[in-house]
């Protein structure tokens, strides 16, 4: 069975560095991990150069981040990435939740059909990153260094300087903004001084990638209690190239180095599978982890996300598709900023959003950490109760938590949003993500949100008009008549989105609700453009006069 052979990118000296002269840059993303990368490609598809810096040469280690929720697929889908992803990885819906030796319950996370991209992928970090990296080497906005390491960071009024140490020695650069994506134990969060608070689990647990021939189906399987495991958990994941994925809890006392050891590790993998099914070890790391977030996602001319910004528990594959949503939320921000269309004001809901989103996934985490692994005998108790009730009962099924997957938190207080009238029910209400749909376009299948691009989009169901397009003071709009520019044979779009005769919706340029009426008026969706671009009220009537 083949390991997976690690790519070597070359180390380039900058023309900056050779020449000796402080240039300053838009952006500077700091690590070329899956959410520095997204961040470089999202700001560059709304035409920003960037340049990533990035300590390493090669892409992440072991598998790390291996499930990639359907949001996230959309997010770099819209980014041309997610096909090849798709194509690559592993998908599934189903998971199976196990208690001792017996199927406790078992759930389909996206059990309708309709839907372009799977609810889950499953597929190492490693080849995610490679995707990504080839999308950045050919887009000519961006500029990715190898072998650049940080090594200090400071901040003035317009831009942020960066002392950067390389192969060829130390050099300065600056940037407009900085997007901090040098993960957990960031570098850039500790130059800032930011704090980073929550709480820290004491539980270890082992990873281990294997390389084998087997007949499990494609599908997650989480076992409390397992005979092969007695008195922990484990977590089975299929991966590419027949990788699987195993996390054995191991305790509070378990030592690190004694549990990575070959002669600790085969015997667990051999009483789960066991003796006749032949593996190899790829890969195998010991990890606690925390929950836990930065103070504020941006420190000036400083914006933090993914890792950087907040920690949760690797159960419910929250940390990568969350730091990929962090991308989404800020590059279309930051990019209205540098053009002038927005004051610096909108980055700070950035952090009002985003925070709102990690506090929401740090719940969630916190909650499965405690189910998966209870402190108390009276807790333990309650889980095997629940365990045992839910392989019969329904009612405790909603209550077993092997860790609830990743969904996008809706910014339901957010500032951007234009609150509903009363007359509005059920659709996507602002703050939310929107929902996809299979549409025609000239008669021919597409889907809904290929539609919505990456700008402001006004969709109106039912509107006669011949306007393509709706301005208001630097602000454009697309406007998308359902029944002239798209049709919707299936009806399903017009019930996703609770529709009746004239209903209007707007949508931001990361494709969230930001308002929608029970009617198609201008005036009301210039002011919602305007608000959610981060203006105050003021600002909106003297642009809108």
């Amino acid at each position: 069975m083949a390991s997976y052979i690690y790519p070597k990118f070359g180390y380039r000296r900058s023309q900056e560095q050779a020449e000796g002269i402080v240039k300053r840059h838009p952006i500077v993303v700091i690590g070329a991990g899956p959410i520095g990368l997204t961040a470089a490609l999202d700001c560059a598809a709304r035409g920003q150069p960037v340049v990533v810096l990035d300590d390493n040469d090669t892409v992440s280690i072991g598998s790390r981040a291996v499930c990639y929720a359907k949001r996230p697929l959309e997010i770099w889908d819209r980014l041309d990435c997610a096909a090849p992803m798709v194509d690559r990885g592993v998908s599934w819906n189903v998971g199976r939740v196990f208690f001792q030796d017996q199927l406790s319950y078992e759930f389909d996370l996206l059990p309708e059909a309709d839907h372009q991209w799977p609810a889950m992928i499953n597929l190492q970090q490693y080849h995610l990153e490679e995707i990504l990296v080839a999308k950045c080497r050919a887009n000519p906005l961006i500029e990715l260094r190898w072998k650049h390491r940080l090594i200090s960071l400071k901040q003035a009024a317009d831009h942020a300087t960066l002392a950067v140490e390389t192969p060829d020695g130390i050099f300065t650069m600056e940037a407009q903004w900085v997007i901090a994506c040098d993960g957990a134990n960031s570098d850039v969060r500790k130059m800032v001084g930011a704090e980073f608070t929550g709480q820290f689990f004491q539980d270890r647990f082992l990873i281990a990638d294997v390389a084998m021939k087997a007949d499990f189906p494609t599908e997650r399987w989480f076992w409390f209690d397992p005979p092969f495991h007695r008195g922990q958990s484990v977590l089975l994941h299929r991966q590419a190239d027949k990788i699987w994925r195993i996390d054995f809890q191991l305790g509070w006392d378990a030592d690190p180095d004694e549990e990575k050891g070959p002669e600790r590790v085969i015997p667990r993998i051999r009483a789960m599978l066991g003796e006749e099914t032949e593996f190899a070890l790829e890969w195998v790391s010991i990890y606690q982890f925390a929950c836990r977030r930065i103070d504020n996602f941006r420190q000036g001319r400083v914006l933090f996300a993914g890792d950087a910004a907040h920690q949760v528990s690797p159960f419910g594959a929250r940390g990568a598709n969350t730091g990929v949503q962090d991308i989404d939320n800020l590059a279309w921000k930051l990019a209205m900023v540098l053009r002038g269309e927005a004051s610096e004001a909108l980055l700070d809901s950035y952090h009002e959003e985003r925070a709102y989103a990690a506090d929401d996934n740090i719940l969630n985490s916190t909650r499965a950490t405690d189910f998966i692994t209870p402190k108390t005998r009276v807790s333990r108790y309650f889980r095997d109760a629940v365990l045992e009730l839910a392989r019969h009962h329904g009612f405790a099924r909603p209550l077993v938590n092997s860790g609830r997957l990743s969904t996008p938190t809706p910014y339901a207080t957010s500032a951007l949003n234009t609150p509903d009238d009363n007359a509005m029910m059920g659709g996507v209400r602002p703050g939310t993500n929107a929902a996809d749909a299979p549409i025609t376009v000239d008669g021919k299948p597409a889907w809904f949100l290929h539609c919505l691009g990456d700008g402001f989009t006004v969709v109106a169901f039912g509107k006669e008009t011949d306007k393509t397009e709706i301005a208001v003071g630097p602000l454009k709009a697309k406007l998308i008549v359902v029944g002239r520019d798209i049709a919707d044979p299936s009806g399903l779009l017009a019930a996703r989105y609770g529709v009746s005769p004239g209903t209007t919706y707007l949508f931001r340029p990361d494709q969230y609700v930001a308002a929608r009426w029970t009617g198609f008026d201008e005036a009301s969706i210039a002011d919602a453009m305007l608000r959610a671009s981060g203006h105050d009220t003021a600002g909106r009537k003297e642009l809108a006069a």
